[in-house]
């Protein structure tokens, strides 16, 4: 592989507060960051390269990536329009248009995004999840063990966990519920609180799929009223006295009997959800020793200051050197058969792009 001769893009989600209703626009904001961090690694590692926002339109993206002639895409959209629940469009797009693009497929990327939806599959692949019911609105019966936790169904990097989400009683369960789906403009998720610490596991797949080193939140040092949870205030503010009292620690430190068990359940797990290249699967371990997946992680945030680059760095794994191997992975399967082996896979990618340019011209729009 030449890396001088392959054009990488860069496609992320462009921050557009505008478009963000919620408020919680540090999660938003920082993918803007994370693509400059890959631009600089690949491009030392030899590869030319290209940062290609995506703002309020996916054809303006597409066309860019027709122009340029780009190889292959680092995909590192979270969302778009401001909606983490179209993750999953913007991969489905490029499978259309036959665009190698690295890391999850769109059907992993919709079903994890999907919460409940995920606890199902993984219940049947024989791995242990919280008991959790999805409720869609007030008048639906809620049957759970307190203290419980109530979260969006569809959103990830904490949003909508805040320290009110874990309820102990039936009013504030109920006014959680409502703030959720009022708030979020869908179902909340109510599951069964597990006290107790909590883990997660970085999945790499190049050649071989393995799991790298344990991390775990170390709660020891919270507030003494504060439930020993990851919000999104001790995810996303620095100052914040939930940042600073819930520090990653990898490796864990634990014995090999349970680091061995999350390892095996995080592979499990990324398997079972169909997942690619990689991900992060999040672990609560109850006090009498049992474990549970809180969920699938298809697009964990790669900062180099985040817990997947804290797990490969553990690992012995430089950054740049983890985005050569994504890419030669996207790359690999654009070589295979169903991707198609002649000259259709030139023009395919853009039959469907000239169609839809066509029908916009038709209706007097601009494409």
């Amino acid at each position: 592989m030449e890396k001088e001769n392959i054009l990488v893009g860069i496609a992320y989600n462009a921050y557009d507060p505008v478009l963000i209703q919620t408020g919680e626009r540090e999660s938003e904001a920082s993918v803007a960051e994370v693509a400059e961090a890959v631009f600089s690694a690949i491009s030392e590692e030899g590869f030319t390269a290209v940062i290609l926002p995506l703002w309020q339109s996916l054809t303006t993206l597409l066309r860019r990536v027709r122009e340029l002639k780009v190889d292959v895409l680092v995909n590192l959209c979270e969302g778009f329009l401001g909606r983490p629940q179209l993750e999953a469009n913007v991969a489905a797009v490029f499978e259309a248009f036959g665009i190698p693009f690295t890391g999850n497929p769109s059907k992993a990327l919709a079903l994890c995004q999907d919460k409940f939806k995920t606890k199902a599959i993984l219940n049947s692949f024989g791995l242990p999840t919280a008991f959790g019911q999805l409720v869609t609105s007030l008048d639906q019966k809620v049957e759970v063990k307190f203290p419980a936790i109530v979260k969006p169904n569809h959103e990830d990097a904490s949003q909508g966990i805040y320290q009110d989400a874990v309820v102990s009683d039936q009013e504030s369960l109920t006014r959680r519920i409502h703030k959720i789906i009022s708030d979020y403009h869908q179902p909340a998720l109510v599951e069964e609180f597990i006290q107790g610490r909590e883990f997660n596991v970085a999945v790499l797949e190049t050649d071989k799929l393995e799991a790298l080193p344990v991390s775990e939140i170390d709660f020891s040092a919270m507030p003494k009223d504060a439930p020993h949870i990851c919000s999104y205030e001790a995810k996303w503010f620095e100052d914040h006295i939930l940042f600073m009292t819930t520090p990653p620690i990898c490796p864990a430190p634990i014995e090999d009997s349970l680091r061995k068990r999350l390892q095996e359940y995080a592979l499990a797990a990324f398997q079972a959800m169909g997942c690619r290249d990689y991900a992060r699967v999040d672990f609560r371990m109850a006090q009498d020793g049992r474990l549970f997946v809180l969920e699938v992680n298809p697009n964990p945030d790669a900062s180099l200051d985040a817990g997947y680059c804290r797990a490969l760095r553990a690992a012995g794994i430089e950054y740049g050197q983890f985005w050569t191997m994504m890419i030669e992975n996207a790359l690999r399967r654009k070589e295979e058969p169903w991707f198609s082996s002649d000259d259709v896979r030139s023009e395919y990618p853009f039959f469907w792009h000239r169609l839809i340019e066509k029908a916009f011209q038709k209706k007097g729009r601009k494409w």
